[in-house]
């Protein structure tokens, strides 16, 4: 399993090969403006069946196959009407066509039972897609993901070295054997150190994370696995590109008797100390700081974040591995050139997790300079989660409703998309927008873009 696959010159007979199993037909949900697909009149609800002879399982298999010249595809219509469509187009030409979802056969679940997973520590009755464990290696190579990689087949190792899938996001944890079996509870989680030989030996690049578990797999265990995890940066080849250490979150749903430990200020603090200790090391010895500790660790024990220049080229930011950071920057050049006032008095809310409250106050100190404008800024803990000090993207529709309850909230409150699931209007409670609003008798902006947050909140 672990030996290096040998291909040959790729195409797309061999990329992406004739399946004989059943896969539901891609769904189509939108079409682009001025596409192929457009002009030859696709439509929302239309699925597609094959191209070429064959059928895609995912985004991946998809782009793949479009990428040649001569496209003969069979569609499903909305009224279950197969149409066969030949096509001829510039090989770097897209369709046009954006799909209802990313894979087109099953997902692959998480066959772990690790005791900190966000998923078995939210409460039950929502909605399904809260409790789905993804642990696919596609998702990992499209979105960004994290996954296990104990739950992978023959041909999914083959798939991701023929089809190099790479960058893949690997939840490490440990790279010592007994230690990320405990934390997975699965005897197959020991040979990690084996499975990032077999990435190196197929040239895949991986992001590491490590979720540190107090008296689990920190201390000298941490200390541990970065190092050994290090040894994958090498002059000649880098496997492991960084590695991110993120704390444990837990909430009030959680198992009993899990065995965990919160986060302390003062045990934050011990963290950032042995990690940018350890970042010194790798600095001098591989030309990187390698590992970075996730923005988390510094908002818990009260400290300033790093300047911007220590993430380096922001590897890990999609995992909350210098985000605020990046935030605090943007908004810092935003709020450089502030008007001294503006033509029509304005009075509005801006909400946040209390984790990050104290860092976005001198911002709104500035902002509160300008005649004519009040912000109130809100930073609050999450009754629905059990956590007093929480990131913004936790925050639920009852946490809203419970912390801005009597508030002065002005004409308006503004909340940042990451509260929200993607391009809906639902709190991961199932509240909407509509819902609070009418508890808090007050109207919700979404900030989609932190570009223009100083504009958006000026108006």
């Amino acid at each position: 399993m672990w030996q290096e696959i040998n291909y040959k010159e790729d195409t797309n007979d061999l990329l992406v090969p004739s399946i004989t199993y059943k896969i539901n037909p891609a769904e189509i949900e939108s079409i682009e403006a001025n596409s192929i697909a457009q002009e030859i009149g696709f439509e929302s609800g239309d699925s597609i069946i094959s191209i070429n002879g064959k059928k895609p399982r995912d985004l991946i298999d998809y782009q793949i196959l479009i990428s040649e010249e001569i496209l003969d595809i069979s569609v499903l219509d909305k009224n279950h009407e197969v149409h066969n469509i030949s096509i001829e187009k510039d090989q770097d030409v897209n369709l046009g066509i954006n799909f209802k979802d990313a894979l087109f056969d099953s997902i692959k679940q998480c066959n772990n039972s690790c005791p900190f997973c966000f998923i078995d520590q939210q409460p039950s009755g929502k909605r399904k897609s809260l409790y789905i464990k993804d642990d696919d290696y596609r998702l990992s190579f499209l979105y960004g993901s994290y996954l296990t990689l104990t739950n992978l087949q023959k041909e999914d190792w083959e798939r991701i070295a023929i089809q190099k899938l790479s960058p893949l996001f690997i939840s490490v944890h440990a790279t010592d054997p007994a230690t990320r079996e405990k934390l997975l509870k699965n005897k197959k989680a020991g040979v990690i150190l084996d499975q990032i030989s077999w990435f190196e030996k197929n040239s895949i690049q991986i992001h590491a994370q490590i979720v540190v578990c107090p008296d689990i797999n920190d201390g000298d265990i941490l200390k541990k696995s970065i190092l050994e995890l290090a040894k994958f940066y090498k002059k000649t080849s880098q496997t492991v590109l960084s590695v991110a250490i993120v704390p444990v979150g837990l909430t009030k749903f959680r198992p009993e008797n899990d065995g965990l430990k919160s986060i302390s200020p003062e045990y934050a603090i011990k963290t950032i100390k042995q990690v940018e200790r350890m970042q010194t090391y790798l600095q001098t010895t591989l030309g990187t700081r390698f590992c970075w500790l996730a923005d988390e660790w510094y908002l818990i024990a009260g400290l300033n974040l790093p300047s911007y220049k220590t993430y380096e080229n922001m590897p890990q930011e999609s995992n909350g591995v210098g985000s605020i950071r990046t935030f605090l920057k943007i908004l810092g050049e935003k709020s450089n050139n502030l008007p001294t006032k503006i033509k029509h008095p304005k009075k509005v809310s801006w909400i946040v997790g209390k984790l990050v409250y104290e860092a976005l106050i001198p911002t709104v100190k500035k902002l509160n300079l300008i005649d004519g404008f009040t912000i109130n800024l809100y930073g609050l803990p999450s009754i629905y989660w059990g956590q007093d000090q929480v990131v913004t993207g936790l925050l639920t529709g009852e946490d809203l409703i419970h912390g801005l309850k009597n508030k002065d909230l002005g004409e308006v409150i503004y909340i940042p998309s990451i509260m929200l699931k993607l391009n809906t209007d639902l709190f991961l409670d199932d509240k909407n927008i509509k819902e609070v609003e009418n508890q808090l008798n007050t109207k919700i902006h979404v900030l989609d873009d932190s570009n223009d947050i100083i504009n958006t909140l000026i108006g």
